[in-house]
């Protein structure tokens, strides 16, 4: 039987490290790096995760439809590095009036990226493989100024919720140290 295994954390928290610890003994991964390069940090940055990672890892780069990248997979094992970040990715794929988006919008755009990580799971489950999944714990701060924010926040934590509901094993990571919660 696959496990489900969900790491979060806040940022510069240890999860990604932790989370590829988890599989430092196999090189049979599909590491599926959700970023995608929008300026000079967050190409710093994904040149920095690229190198940390082992590089027998197949590396597979995008955000959306991933239960159809599943589908193809051959691997035992993948590490899905950040649930936050295909949130955002999701988010905007669309030109979105985020400002004036009814709460009715708002709901439909959770059930749509709920549905995107529901099929995901769902796949690896029905193919036996094992999926590692980071994401940002974004509930612990002060309630957003900016309407944009506070939806962000709102999926991201329904999300992060959903997701732990369907794993077998969560951990929360701080100061590099892991706690397991279930």
């Amino acid at each position: 039987m696959s496990k489900v295994v969900l790491v979060t954390g806040g940022s510069r928290s240890g999860k990604s490290s932790f989370a590829e610890n988890l599989l430092k003994d196999t090189d049979d991964v599909l590491y599926i790096a959700t970023a995608i390069v929008t300026d000079g940090e967050m190409k710093d940055r994904i040149k920095k995760h690229r190198e940390s990672r082992n590089a027998k890892w197949e590396t597979y780069e995008g955000f959306k439809d991933l239960d159809k990248v599943v589908e193809k997979c051959s691997h035992k094992n993948i590490m899905l590095d950040c649930v936050t970040v295909m949130i955002t990715n999701l988010m905007f794929e669309e030109n979105k009036d985020f400002d004036n988006m009814s709460m009715e919008e708002v709901d439909e755009l959770l059930i749509y990226i709920k549905d995107q990580f529901n099929k995901f799971i769902n796949k690896a489950k029905e193919k036996n493989i094992n999926l590692v999944m980071v994401t940002n714990e974004v509930g612990s701060g002060l309630v957003p100024e900016y309407k944009l924010s506070r939806i962000f926040r709102d999926i991201a934590g329904f999300t992060n919720q959903f997701i732990a509901k369907k794993s077998t094993e969560v951990y929360f990571t701080a100061c590099g140290l892991p706690l397991k919660l279930k």
